[in-house]
């Protein structure tokens, strides 16, 4: 069942106290290179570093006192468990957090300090999940998905509201296509919120099951992901799906170089540090800007998270 506008509104209402109102940025720089007028929604500097603050905030504060008194558990990269540890950590709740062994060191450090506990498993998904099914069963923790819950996807979504509040007459919304949660979020925003603004997925070639599962209808899992953007190698999760079907007017891809470039812009030009993952929709932008000239674009950046010495080798 797709969501209501009263259910967005009801999200964004119940985590304003626990999230920052983040500010939206432009530059003339970019705006001369694409063609079109460009606003960016820098949730890299939302608390904990990125978007997924909003949705991890309301999943947690849709629990019941039951669920909270056995903590939560979740499996994630980097994102998502430093978010559910803070917001673990804002309602005094214990947060069991499943890391792959070859999650960015910046962000295994973080969850430790926003006080949740890392387990550290094999870096496949089938270890990810193994290993949360089993840390669910000895504590009776509740299970909280990255992505692939509702309030999840409408804590996502309340980053593009803002962005729509603030900026009228958006003829696009760029959005990073993971798990889907964050797309599906600003697809419902776009719909519920804007009467002209469409929604555009950005993923890289090289993690392309989103592009797959939308153009032939059916949903493909990821498989062996092959990008420098790690907080898109998911597979893109089924509750999203049917929201980014209906709602996304398409999804564009992107070569490993475009983001590279994309993110030296960031980086260099906007002086903004934002993830490799951030610089997908600048690049998808960039590498189609003949189809988006003289356009009003938000392009949502994800997060801020970085192992500095990694971005460093790759904008050497």
């Amino acid at each position: 069942m797709i969501p209501t506008k009263a259910d967005l509104q009801k999200a964004h209402n119940s985590i304003k106290p626990y999230i920052h109102n983040t500010p939206v940025f432009t530059s003339q720089t970019i705006n001369k290179i694409t063609g079109a007028e460009v606003f960016f929604k820098c949730e890299n500097l939302q608390k904990m570093g990125a978007f997924k603050m909003r949705g991890g905030t309301y999943a947690v504060q849709c629990l019941t006192d039951e669920q909270r008194a056995k903590g939560v558990a979740t499996h994630s990269s980097g994102n998502f468990a430093q978010a559910v540890a803070l917001s673990a950590k804002n309602f005094g709740i214990k947060a069991y957090i499943i890391m792959p062994e070859n999650a960015p060191t910046v962000k295994k450090n973080a969850v430790k300090d926003y006080g949740g506990e890392v387990i550290e498993c094999e870096s496949t998904l089938k270890a990810r999940e193994a290993t949360t099914e089993k840390i669910v069963a000895k504590t009776g923790a509740t299970y909280l998905h990255p992505y692939n819950q509702m309030p999840v996807i409408l804590g996502q979504g309340t980053a593009c509201m803002e962005l729509l509040e603030e900026v009228e007459n958006l003829d696009y919304v760029f959005s990073p296509v993971g798990g889907g949660g964050l797309c599906a979020g600003s697809a419902l925003a776009a719909h519920y919120f804007s009467k002209n603004t469409e929604v555009i997925g950005c993923e890289p070639f090289g993690a392309d099951d989103a592009y797959i599962s939308f153009t032939t209808g059916v949903l493909v899992p990821q498989e062996n992901p092959n990008t420098i953007a790690d907080g898109l190698r998911t597979s893109l999760g089924d509750k999203p799906f049917p929201i980014i079907q209906k709602y996304v007017k398409e999804i564009i891809r992107v070569e490993e170089q475009e983001i590279v470039d994309a993110l030296r812009l960031h980086w260099e030009r906007m002086k903004m540090v934002t993830e490799p993952s951030c610089a997908v929709p600048l690049a998808a932008l960039i590498r189609r800007k003949a189809d988006f000239q003289g356009k009003r674009v938000g392009i949502i950046i994800s997060g801020g998270n970085v192992d500095v010495a990694a971005v460093a080798k790759l904008l050497s």
